[in-house]
């Protein structure tokens, strides 16, 4: 027989899992045992104080038996969760861990606890080894004499069994993510959730979360190594494309105005902007597609060959994203001025100066240049 426990579905004696080699922890408890009288004893308690004690008796003098040792230390932690004292509950749910350092339990508990203290980095750690569990279960090696068909219905069990644990710590991790201000920090949280979860579904969200940050750092280098990473495994990914083709962009090393306008044009051919499912998202990453290798073309004395890739741009931006829309307003009238096309160039830029935003002001005093030399050629 077993027996189940306050705050908790399992207990404490039997062997943590089917095999030896098996990924997850399961702790169950057999009836009449010593373990199994001491937390029946404890779960009668009404007086929540002695339950307390009674709890940290039972870790005492069970110690030597992992199993026992992981319950009782997290059931602690619950208890203290409970009545508010989360730097105790997180403390003594880390002992229950190390006594049962696979259990997915005891994992979303540690996150919900750090998701409370508003504690990103612990979070994320509880959520890396998570995965780590998860994703490892298809790949732990098949005891001696248990058969093919066997082994592969055990670990269909486990990932089944571990999938709602796993799922939970993904949004909790990503929601650290999101929550973060700081953009050092925030990095280094993205940096442990990527190859944690390969396949996450927030990658794109991710992926936009890493543009801003590493931009805001100023991290060029870092901000290419991220993007190469994340395109080695999925080269679609139209935020990543965008990320790289802006990067190259403003790299003054030789190779990479090529290298930005190869990342934009692909991310232009993967928005797919005419077709006639496209929305909103995938017209605008198509114009911001079409406004930075119009930037390549220029930065590289391009100028004619900028000018419709600009235009591209605007027909997509305007009326969509005004600050996006500013920019490549403002290089197509750079461009037009450039080329001593007046008329264009104060058409164009009259809509850009209109827009708060960082290239308001330039707009302004490129108009204002406009201006003065039409009306010098008058």
């Amino acid at each position: 027989m077993r027996r189940c426990y306050w705050l908790s579905l399992l207990s404490a004696v039997i062997a943590l899992s089917v095999f030896s080699q098996a990924q997850l922890d399961r702790i169950a408890v057999s009836a009449g045992t010593p373990e199994d009288q001491a937390l029946t004893a404890i779960s009668n308690e009404p007086d929540a104080q002695k339950k307390l004690t009674m709890l940290q008796d039972f870790v005492e003098k069970f110690s030597s038996n992992n199993a026992a040792a992981a319950y009782g230390e997290w059931q602690l932690s619950q208890t203290y969760q409970s009545s508010g004292d989360l730097q105790k509950a997180l403390d003594y749910g880390d002992k229950a861990l190390s006594a049962s350092p696979h259990n997915m339990e005891i994992l979303v508990s540690q996150a919900g606890i750090a998701q409370q203290m508003k504690n990103g980095a612990k979070l994320m750690e509880y959520a890396v080894r998570g995965a780590e569990i998860y994703n490892g279960l298809a790949k732990q090696p098949r005891p001696e004499g248990m058969s093919d068909q066997d082994f592969a219905r055990h670990v269909n069990e486990d990932r089944d069994l571990a999938k709602s644990s796993y799922d939970f710590l993904e949004a909790a991790a990503f929601n650290a993510i999101s929550a973060e201000n700081d953009a050092k920090a925030r990095v280094s949280l993205i940096e442990s959730f990527t190859p944690a979860f390969p396949d996450s579904r927030f990658k794109e969200q991710v992926a936009s979360y890493a543009i801003v940050s590493l931009s805001e750092l100023k991290d060029n280098g870092r901000l290419i190594a991220y993007g190469e990473k994340t395109l080695a495994t999925d080269p679609n990914n139209l935020p990543t494309l965008l990320l790289m083709a802006n990067a190259y962009a403003d790299d003054p090393k030789p190779g990479s105005a090529n290298k930005a306008a190869t990342y934009a044009q692909q991310a232009i051919e993967v928005s797919k902007a005419n077709a006639p499912d496209a929305d909103r998202s995938r017209k605008l990453s198509a114009g911001i597609g079409y406004s930075t290798l119009g930037y390549v073309h220029m930065k590289e004395d391009k100028t004619a060959a900028a000018i419709p890739d600009l235009k591209s741009a605007c027909a997509l931006l305007k009326g969509q994203d005004d600050q996006q829309y500013s920019i490549a307003a403002y290089r197509l009238g750079f461009a037009y001025a450039k080329l001593n096309k007046l008329t264009e160039a104060r058409e164009v830029l009259n809509d850009a100066v209109k827009i708060s935003g960082p290239v308001q002001q330039p707009a302004q005093e490129l108009l204002a240049k406009v201006n003065s030399a039409r009306a010098k050629g008058k």
